[in-house]
């Protein structure tokens, strides 16, 4: 019986090619506009690491007081080096890392060379099994070379491939700065978007690898300078990269891994006691006003989903709707037109049922057409959001098989939604005012 539906529905199409190329262009262009920015949202608004993200926490120390809050009383978002080292001594996480940016220059091997500027993070051991680094060769450094500031490092596979072509280079030597760095690891292909491991610096989304992972005591020894943002309620009272570390700014991210409720509410409970005991010591005059918040709240604390993705969505929806409007009432229009037919057909026994099944059958003809053309413009979006986007973020849109099925889904069923108030409209036509009419 679908065949028979299947047939009356193309024969009805091609009796009126324009206006069956109206509706199709209507649905295409409507569904395209939808999933290019459904494509960026979904990328952007993503779990970075959803196996783990409720177990990885950011904890806020409100070390400037009432005058460096924010609107909405909200602690700096980074740490200053006198507490991100009390944490770090005080140890009471599973797993935690203080960490901050670096861009140092490498020099490969070999005469000729030019120096490699890279980016990278000055963190501890135990950074990598908290974010659950992936490892190609080798492994992370121990605890033991963080003790000793060892001249240690975890390269990228990208900068791998660069100075050693890709093979497994653990225990080489790299040049950093002009210091030799001893290779414990090299990372498998790793680029976590939004890098929730540290979002204040890198605003969330960076296209480019990082290189480099340096003890976070070494590269502070050696005065590698920080290469992220650096926030002061006031001038420090000393230059340089030794005075950062000795005022009140703010330029160190820092993550801790809790495993349960218990765990958290232990933490937060150092944390204010913590405040507490600086509070009494004279370094702070305010009562605590930490926070620790989980990766899923601290994403959305730092509003790292740009809010011109969420608008675009809407507007691209809000088209979507006006799309399937104008082609309900286009379906409408054309089937009413059919109402002699219909009402023969009905006066031969035809029942509301088979009315509603070629109907039916014909919107989703034109919605399938629809999700076809669809494809094709998704296809030409995606490759063009750079063009309205930032480079990064639109770098990770992609076009892939869940999108493209979602797309024909999206057109096909939303045709036939489309066209169930014309197809009603269709099967309560009477058949004796059209056989009296005609």
């Amino acid at each position: 019986m679908f065949n028979y539906y299947l047939q009356l529905a193309l024969r009805s199409l091609r009796r009126s090619p324009g206006l069956t190329v109206l509706m199709v262009l209507a649905i295409g262009f409507g569904v395209a506009a939808s999933m290019t920015t459904y494509s960026v949202f979904r990328a952007v608004s993503g779990d970075p690491i959803p196996w783990k993200s409720s177990k990885l926490f950011v904890p806020q120390i409100d070390m400037w007081g009432p005058k460096g809050r924010s609107d909405n009383g909200e602690p700096p978002d980074a740490m200053d080096y006198t507490d991100a080292m009390a944490l770090q001594r005080a140890h009471r996480a599973k797993l935690q890392s203080a960490m901050y940016q670096v861009s140092p220059s490498v020099v490969p091997t070999g005469a000729g060379k030019h120096p490699i500027n890279v980016s990278g993070h000055a963190v501890y051991s135990e950074f990598f099994p908290m974010v659950d680094a992936p490892f190609r060769y080798g492994g992370a450094w121990d605890a033991g070379a963080d003790r000793q500031r060892a001249a240690v490092v975890v390269i990228s596979s990208k900068l791998n491939e660069k100075l050693f072509g890709g093979i497994d280079s653990v225990g080489r030597s790299v040049s950093i700065e002009g210091r030799d760095y001893r290779v414990v690891g090299v990372l498998d292909n790793w680029n976590p978007q939004p890098r929730f491991y540290d979002v204040v610096n890198t605003g969330g989304f960076n296209s480019s690898d990082e290189d480099v992972f340096l003890p976070f005591e070494r590269a502070i020894d050696v005065g590698m300078p920080n290469n992220g943002n650096t926030n002061c309620s006031e001038i420090p009272a000393e230059s340089g990269f030794v005075g950062l570390q000795r005022s009140s700014c703010v330029w160190i991210a820092y993550m801790v891994e809790l495993d349960d409720a218990a765990a958290v509410s232990a933490y937060r409970q150092y944390l204010d006691g913590y405040a507490r005991d600086q509070q009494q010591a004279g370094r702070f005059g305010w009562a605590p006003n930490n926070r620790l918040r989980n990766l899923p709240e601290w994403l959305d604390s730092e509003k790292v989903v740009p809010s011109d993705t969420k608008v675009s969505l809407l507007v691209a929806l809000g088209l979507l709707i006006v799309c399937l409007v104008n082609t309900a009432g286009l379906l409408l229009a054309k089937f009413l037109r059919r109402s002699s037919e219909i009402g023969v057909r009905r006066a031969l026994g035809a029942q509301r049922a088979a009315i509603y099944a070629q109907f039916l059958t014909e919107a989703g003809i034109i919605g399938l057409a629809g999700g076809v053309l669809g494809l094709l413009l998704t296809g030409v979006g995606v490759a063009s959001v750079s063009w309205v986007l930032p480079k990064d973020i639109a770098a990770l849109a992609r076009l892939d098989v869940p999108l493209l099925a979602l797309t024909l889904l999206v057109a096909t069923v939303a045709t036939l939604l489309a066209g169930l108030y014309p197809t009603f409209r269709a099967s309560r036509v009477q058949p004796a005012w059209q056989l009296k009419s005609n």
